[in-house]
């Protein structure tokens, strides 16, 4: 007999038919989200310490226009501030993928000047453009892929790999040179270092900067690479652990590295229309500073690409004040010095903060 009284529903019904997931009624919630589309690549390009970098080109900019003027405010001067950081830049986004995957390259201005002085040897330079740039790539990218046989699969301490490769490649270059300049004779090559081949009024050495940024922060931004190389920097085990080739992934970013100098070796003797064993002098500092200054821990794991552009811009925008205000070479070096120290202590209190 039934009755009319309804019964409550059972414990196991309301598991059968669990409640949609949602916050209590009455209330308001917002997305929570990881940004995504425009929102992400903004929040990327256009953090904190990228803002806090552009405001610092703002400031050297004003100081520029008040201690130097129109001298400063020149086309020409602007231009040569673009193309002198060209060459450093691209060395330094390499640099830059080294040091977020946990390493360091010592080698950077060696590789230039060994890739330079190749490229423009006699016997290079009878096969034309073309040849020039294969034998700066090849250079570039063979020192790199020694480098990283010895760090990943040796193993080496990166500091000592590097130092060695450094220390040869100047010595082979010298031994290619015998200490002389090789002028190049290559037409096409030399036109792209003059004011006809200007595009708009920017250099091409300027447009192949900027190619090779965008390129750069696709890599690290858009690609399993990326992530992969942020990963190893972090913590090289827990990748290992995740299934991340970590010795392949290390011997690829020093052949990236090594790439990187061969185009800028290349930019160079563009730039000089000769090859010397001198090129790239200092080269491995000012690319390590320029991507300590744009936010690349030096214990790897976090670093920009545009961050490092920046510091290139910030240091190559000093050595132009310097230079136009008739200041001493020293007091430049020391400038670059304190600015080191104080881009790391930063960057040791944001690390505490977050921590």
């Amino acid at each position: 007999m039934t009755t009319g009284a309804t019964s409550e529903p059972s414990s196991t019904a309301s598991l059968d038919k669990p409640a949609p997931p949602g916050p209590p009624s009455g209330v308001v919630t917002r997305d929570q989200g990881p940004p995504s589309g425009p929102r992400l690549v903004l929040g990327r390009l256009f953090d904190l310490h990228t803002v806090s970098l552009l405001a610092v080109l703002a400031i050297l900019c004003v100081v520029g226009a008040i201690t130097a003027g129109e001298q400063f405010l020149d086309t020409n001067n602007l231009q040569l501030v673009l193309t002198q950081a060209s060459v450093i830049g691209v060395v330094t986004v390499g640099v830059t993928f080294v040091m977020i995957g946990g390493g360091i390259d010592l080698s950077v201005g060696g590789i230039v000047a060994l890739a330079s002085v190749w490229c423009t040897t006699v016997a290079t330079q009878e096969y034309g453009m073309a040849g020039m740039v294969f034998c700066a790539l090849a250079v570039g990218l063979g020192c790199g892929l020694v480098n990283g046989v010895l760090i990943a699969y040796g193993p080496m301490v990166p500091f000592v790999a590097t130092m060695a490769m450094m220390v040869s490649a100047r010595g082979l270059s010298l031994e290619i040179t015998g200490g002389s300049t090789q002028m190049v004779t290559v037409d096409p090559v030399l036109d792209l270092g003059r004011r006809s081949s200007y595009v708009f009024g920017i250099p091409p050495l300027v447009i192949m900067f900027a190619v090779i940024t965008a390129l750069g922060w696709v890599l690290l931004n858009r690609t399993t690479f990326g992530r992969r190389t942020a990963a190893i920097g972090g913590n090289p085990e827990a990748a290992r652990l995740a299934g991340i080739a970590v010795k392949r992934q290390r011997l690829m970013l020093y052949a990236l590295s090594g790439l990187c100098c061969g185009i800028a070796a290349f930019m160079l003797v563009v730039l000089s229309g000769s090859g010397q064993n001198t090129n790239g002098n200092l080269y491995e500092l000012n690319a390590i500073a320029a991507a300590i200054i744009g936010g690349t821990l030096l214990t790897g794991g976090r670093g920009t690409i545009i961050g490092s552009v920046l510091g290139v811009l910030v240091f190559t925008l000093i050595t132009n004040l310097f230079v136009l205000n008739n200041l001493e070479s020293a007091f430049q070096q020391i400038a670059t010095g304190a600015i080191i120290v104080a881009a790391v202590l930063l960057q040791r209190r944001s690390a505490a903060h977050t921590t």
